[in-house]
């Protein structure tokens, strides 16, 4: 069995990372067929007029399943984030960031593992925004309790999926007592129906000075939109930042795999940019399949490559920004060689 993927390249470092990806994968023998389309700033150089062209959201509902390189966003003015505009378009409503200390790779902290749930659709990041006066600009947080409810229960499945032991929620129910309280709510719904999973509540503030004195308790962290942005970012910061942070974009009918750093554009077509988080992705990619199709082939594949990639690691066979000294290809073909 060969399953039909959609490859989105992205900008910047993106097309070097990704074939890089498509080499290791094939090195693995992973029963995948990438179909390549475009999305971001690359797709208007190629004379499209949209950022995220028709055709490349018709290719990711027809097979359902696509990895993607970092596309670029400006800050302030400009256009939008290709990626909310993915996840709001194919209703992707969870994000998923698993969190993990890499061997070779030294912090400040040890023992992490944390998978961070995000709710993909609502909050701050539904773009409401609204010029009241020239001095006055008015932002609408958004929750709707389906979508809560929907976050909560992918949650609590994912926990049992993964033989996880414990959801916490973290939220500012305190102030935001109708938005962050209905978010509670539906979380202690299906906290009711999962009774073999540990649960627990933290206010975010105090959860993200928990985290920095000790992240070793944390299990799965289920969080809105905003919040999830910037706790798992928090968290990549702790295993060596966002090159060693994999992120997936999951919904009903369609799942998108992704790296979630910037497309460095200062460094692209230097065989500089790091591989290893759009492989990590890859590798989700692969396990997810595995679960939704039945294929045990794609998780061995990703269980070849998670070794290989971490006998490099351990070995020192990294790019500069880890502390090594290898380019992206010869990264590459480390973990190729390491492949069992």
């Amino acid at each position: 069995m060969v399953h039909k993927v959609v490859l989105i390249p992205g900008d910047g470092i993106g097309p070097e990372v990704s074939t890089a990806v498509r080499e290791i994968l094939s090195a693995a023998s992973a029963p995948v067929e990438f179909e390549e389309h475009l999305a971001g700033e690359v797709a208007l150089q190629h004379g499209g007029k949209e950022l995220l062209p028709a055709d490349t959201l018709q290719a990711i509902r027809t097979h359902r399943v696509a990895l993607k390189g970092p596309c670029t966003t400006p800050i302030g003015g400009g256009f939008g984030s290709v990626n909310v505009a993915l996840r709001k378009t194919l209703k992707m409503f969870a994000a998923v960031r698993p969190v993990r200390n890499m061997p070779g790779i030294a912090t400040r902290y040890r023992d992490v593992d944390i998978v961070i749930v995000r709710e993909n659709t609502e909050g701050l990041y539904s773009g409401l925004e609204n010029v009241i006066t020239d001095d006055v600009v008015v932002s609408l947080k958004v929750a709707t309790r389906p979508a809560c409810a929907r976050i909560a229960e992918f949650a609590f499945h994912y926990a049992v999926q993964r033989k996880r032991k414990r959801v916490t929620v973290l939220h500012k129910a305190n102030i935001m007592k109708m938005t962050d309280g209905m978010f509670l709510e539906e979380a202690r719904k299906a906290r009711d129906r999962y009774p073999s999973i540990e649960y627990d509540e933290m206010i975010i503030d105090a959860a993200m000075m928990r985290l920095v004195r000790d992240p070793t308790p944390f299990d799965i962290v289920l969080c809105e939109n905003l919040y999830g942005d910037l706790v798992s970012d928090l968290c990549a910061g702790m295993v060596g930042g966002l090159g060693v942070a994999p992120g997936a974009n999951i919904g009903d009918d369609c799942a998108v795999f992704e790296s979630v750093h910037g497309s460095a554009p200062d460094i692209a077509g230097k065989n500089l940019a790091n591989p290893l988080a759009l492989l990590m992705s890859a590798t989700m990619m692969l396990n997810h399949l595995a679960t939704t199709r039945g294929d045990e082939a794609c998780a061995e594949a990703a269980d070849r490559i998670k070794a290989a990639y971490d006998t490099a690691l351990n070995e020192g066979q990294t790019t500069t920004d880890l502390g090594g000294k290898l380019g992206t290809r010869e990264f590459a073909q480390a973990v190729i060689a390491h492949l069992a």
